[in-house]
């Protein structure tokens, strides 16, 4: 994202990588080319939609590549319910967990997907962050020319560090932070100084 999109390098995606033991399996979610990012279209600044037939990974990208403005009418117009759903199952959370790390009552939320409502307020600008952290995490692995890379599901990765308890932060773990603004940033900040090798 333009002025904010945290960039990595190629040694911080090695880490990555190499990091996650046992997750060596085909990743769900593919990362694109930047070229391939390069060519979405962001006609006007509108809200970003995500199309179930597309999957999670085409929705990730379109966030991750995203300019200010379109971030801005997404976070006010909600994603979809089912979105959070079909994150859980990429991330290897169980979807009712989802929903408590997103703050958002697992009765409300299965009700917005049966509806299909969009999920707006804090939960839905908390679903928002993590899909950037995925995109994050896309990022990295995509920058990387280690052989470790190939293949690796970043998705499942990013799914483990969340409910991991981080020294960083004091012993919490990400996923007890992204449902507030704030702590969302100092998950992405922490995510950002993993890349960067800061932190084991």
């Amino acid at each position: 994202m333009p002025g904010s999109k945290l960039r990595t390098t190629r040694v911080a995606a090695t880490k990555v990588a190499t990091r996650a033991k046992g997750s060596t399996g085909a990743g769900r979610v593919r990362p694109r080319s930047a070229a391939a990012l390069q060519a979405i279209p962001r006609p006007d600044h509108e809200a970003i939609r995500y199309f179930r037939k597309k999957g999670v990974g085409d929705f990730v990208t379109r966030i991750h590549v995203a300019d200010p403005l379109q971030l801005v009418a997404t976070e006010r117009d909600g994603v979809a319910s089912v979105f959070v759903k079909d994150l859980a199952g990429e991330l290897r959370i169980p979807a009712q967990r989802m929903f408590a790390i997103l703050g958002v009552p697992k009765a409300t939320a299965e009700k917005k997907i049966a509806s299909g409502e969009l999920l707006a307020g804090s939960g839905g600008r908390a679903a928002l962050g993590v899909a950037r952290l995925l995109g994050m995490a896309q990022a990295m692995v995509e920058e990387s020319t280690a052989t470790e890379a190939r293949g690796f599901d970043a998705a499942r990765w990013l799914g483990k560090w969340l409910e991991r308890p981080q020294p960083a932060l004091g012993g919490r773990k990400p996923a007890d932070l992204v449902d507030t603004p704030t702590g969302l940033a100092v998950v992405t900040r922490l995510l950002g100084a993993v890349a960067s090798g800061a932190y084991q």
